[in-house]
């Protein structure tokens, strides 16, 4: 339905998708913005498909969090758990907000994250207990595509080993010969876009700035402000799945002391998968000095708390099934509840960023052909992937796209938003791609959907290329 409500109102997409409209119609090994290649290698194929347009993209994006969400819960079945706490755990997942809000309307690498999150943790189960050669070889596919999905499913991985080597019964796993096979597969998915990332480095850490990193104001003041920072990211993400929880234990009358019964090996791997997890994760920030942490980077991270919670209720009894239930209720009533409240979003975007969803695409994109057609449309950020929607053949172009010199191509135009010039850097590209500012540029006033009667200021430029001298 979502696609759909954004079809009938014609509207475009938020910032996060229209990136993917930039660079699904490449297939490379790597991407700018120090961005994972997964996403837009499923989007390639999902749009050679399916075509360009919002449908796509929501096909993708729906696609990969079922397969997440199916993929947990069927790990914590293969773990020997109820159906009930496979329902508990997967509704669990749906209840993070970046998970149950942000991700129907933007968030793109974090979803395929979620996805392989998942699939990692059932292909880890699935090892555990075939120790087949096969089992071997998806864990290392699964730990290549995971890796390739998001970066700091490094964390996850590494997590999932410790974890699994702290256990008596499973560090034979591991430790046995067959784990060179898992190595091997997952250096072969890898091996592309390591080399990609070796020889470009500038595009690999292009959004390093987020991290905050500080090593010049000492090392305690920037731990203190790394561990306050990684605190309140931990509270943002998973406060809400673990306050219905605490109220369903609460509910079901669940005490502290039957929490603390015994754990079986099953439950202790989940729990300290979290655990190492979180341990790598703060000896990785006091290493590297960061100071700043967004909720969803801790996705991978955190992402089976509900699966803990849910497999310890499994172990109470009665009283936790009814836990189990109440969860599973309030999850779905959440989940149907805030369907109208997404579906307006995904139309009206918000103030900032997301309200490059209103804007007239089609609109726009007659009004940049009116003296003729263009090729290339580039811009100083990656709103404008939305007029691939209008023309699928358009070359679009933000100033962190890989061989922007070479995709740059004549005729083309130069638009931006809002402000009388474009940032810097995107004219520092154009230059640095042979091209030069062709005349003055000129405003247009773009229908907004649900907004302003005046429209929305669009300014545009034609880019020549430069006489070779």
């Amino acid at each position: 339905m979502l696609p759909l409500v954004s079809l009938w109102a014609g509207t475009g997409v938020g910032v996060d998708d229209s990136e993917q409209l930039m660079y699904m119609r490449f297939l490379w090994a790597g991407y700018g913005g120090s961005q994972p290649p997964l996403y837009s290698w499923l989007g390639w194929l999902t749009s050679s498909v399916f075509g360009t347009s919002i449908v796509t993209l929501k096909i993708l994006k729906y696609s990969l969090i079922f397969i997440g969400l199916t993929s947990v819960f069927v790990a914590v079945r293969k773990l020997g758990y109820s159906q009930r706490t496979a329902v508990a755990s997967m509704f669990g997942v749906w209840l993070f907000p970046q998970v149950i809000w942000e991700m129907q309307h933007t968030l793109s690498h974090s979803v395929a994250a979620l996805c392989l999150s998942g699939v990692l943790l059932l292909a880890l189960i699935q090892l555990l207990q075939r120790k087949s050669p096969l089992a071997y070889v998806l864990f290392g596919l699964a730990i290549g595509a995971a890796i390739l999905a998001k970066y700091n499913n490094v964390i996850l991985i590494a997590a999932m080993l410790a974890a699994a080597l702290s256990l008596r019964k499973t560090r034979q796993v591991i430790l046995r010969p067959q784990i060179v096979i898992s190595l091997i597969a997952a250096i072969l998915v890898c091996v592309p876009t390591l080399y990609w990332n070796a020889t470009h480095p500038g595009d690999l850490l292009a959004r390093s700035y987020k991290f905050g990193i500080d090593d010049g104001n000492g090392a305690l003041p920037v731990a203190l402000r790394g561990i306050l920072d990684l605190g309140q990211a931990v509270l943002n993400f998973a406060i809400l799945p673990v306050v219905i929880f605490e109220v369903a234990m609460l509910a079901a009358r669940i005490g502290p002391s039957t929490l603390r019964e015994r754990f079986p090996d099953s439950e202790k791997l989940v729990w300290r998968i979290l655990g190492f997890g979180l341990c790598i994760t703060i000896i990785l920030m006091l290493a590297s000095g960061a100071t700043r942490f967004q909720d969803r980077w801790l996705l991978p991270i955190l992402l089976f708390l509900p699966v803990a919670f849910a497999v310890r209720m499994d172990a109470l009894g009665e009283k936790g099934r009814i836990a189990q239930n109440l969860v599973i209720t309030v999850a779905a009533a959440l989940a149907i509840l805030i369907l109208p409240v997404t579906w307006a979003y995904q139309v009206y975007g918000g103030k900032g960023q997301g309200r490059v969803v209103r804007l007239d695409y089609q609109t726009l994109y007659r009004d940049l052909t009116a003296d003729g057609a263009i090729k290339t449309v580039t811009s100083d950020w990656h709103w404008v992937g939305n007029l691939r929607l209008a023309d699928p053949n358009l070359v679009v172009l933000g100033k962190e796209v890989p061989g922007f010199a070479a995709l740059l191509q004549e005729p083309a135009v130069l638009v931006w938003l809002d402000k009388p010039n474009p940032e810097p850097g995107i004219l520092e590209r154009i230059h640095q791609a042979g091209f030069v500012v062709d005349g003055a540029s000129h405003s247009l006033r773009i229908p907004e959907f649900f907004g302003a009667s005046d429209g929305r200021l669009v300014n545009v430029v034609k880019l020549k290329k430069q006489d070779a001298k």
